[in-house]
């Protein structure tokens, strides 16, 4: 009797757990499988996720999920979204589905042969600075005995860095001897501070620098804690370096740009003065070229349309 009390009260478990809303189900999944376990702003990008639930299937429940729901709940996404963000939206929701379909409160996989759809992507043209413009900003910088922003947006302009890239730079990362710098480590200024990894394998590097850089930073920090970040000194918001980025090009009459953008311009400087895409991609720290393909299209067609000309005028000169 007791056996058949238990057998009936899984049933009955199962059937209450089956008709649970599913952006609920999902809520409770990122909270057990996904807090803690991955970055912060991972995890809000699963956040964002179950906030689209909550709009598109508000009354979805869990036994209504098959592959003619799930493609709808795709189809209505991608009218918002462009088609590789309708895919990590995919991703994201069928992590959780297929430990329902484990679970067995789904009985087969609605997320199989699922089709993504999505908006054309928006052709972004990324802002950069030319050699002339670049080398205007650098000369007027305010590269005082003590270190302050001027000096971060030197770094950046020179290496190429990500700004958390920077921010994390301490003494110990500066190799005096073979003119190099290591990176190996983020600076979480988006939550508490701290240390983080970097953003992939690929770019954990090691940057060549000139000898210029080199001699002005062997002085800059001299005495510094080997280990502690140069730049962060309390909380830093990416806002307060665009700040002082944007107001030295409005007064030096050049294209304002972000902090980023400075990461943008010693790529695009590099690809216009013939530097390889492998080279590149691997100063910059990306996991694959097609990265730097993807970022750097508009550029890498000027240089296309350019070696046209070259190889015109070089064949023309045969005859």
């Amino acid at each position: 009797m007791w056996e058949q009390r238990k057998w009936w009260g899984k049933i009955m478990l199962t059937i209450e757990e089956k008709s649970e809303l599913f952006y609920i189900y999902y809520e409770k999944w990122i909270h057990i499988y996904k807090e803690g376990a991955i970055r912060d702003v991972t995890m809000r990008k699963y956040e964002i996720t179950l906030l689209w639930l909550k709009r598109l299937v508000p009354e979805l429940r869990l036994s209504q999920l098959n592959r003619i729901s799930y493609q709808q709940l795709l189809n209505d996404y991608a009218e918002f979204h462009e088609r590789q963000t309708t895919m990590d939206f995919h991703h994201q929701i069928k992590a959780a589905v297929l430990d329902a379909v484990d679970e067995g409160l789904i009985d087969r996989d609605p997320t199989r042969k699922a089709i993504i759809k999505g908006r054309s992507p928006r052709i972004k043209k990324i802002k950069y600075l030319n050699q002339f413009e670049l080398h205007t900003l650098l000369v007027n910088l305010k590269l005082t005995s003590e270190i302050n922003w001027d000096w971060l947006i030197l770094i950046i302009a020179k290496t190429g860095m990500r700004f958390s890239e920077a921010l994390a730079l301490t003494p110990k990362d500066f190799d005096f001897s073979h003119q190099s710098l290591i990176v190996d480590k983020t600076w979480d200024y988006k939550g508490d501070g701290g240390f983080l990894p970097t953003k992939n394998k690929s770019s954990v590097r090691k940057i060549q620098l000139d000898w210029q850089t080199i001699i002005k930073f062997s002085e800059l920090i001299k005495g510094l804690p080997d280990d502690k970040p140069i730049f962060v000194k309390g909380r830093v918001f990416n806002s307060t370096i665009n700040g002082v980025l944007e107001r030295y090009c409005k007064k030096l009459g050049i294209p304002v740009i972000s902090i980023h953008g400075l990461r943008h311009t010693h790529a695009s400087l590099l690809l216009f003065a013939g530097v390889s895409i492998a080279s590149v991609a691997r100063r910059l720290g990306h996991a694959s070229m097609t990265t730097t393909q993807k970022t750097y299209i508009h550029i890498i067609q000027e240089m296309e349309n350019r070696d046209i000309d070259l190889v015109m005028r070089s064949m023309a000169g045969l005859a």
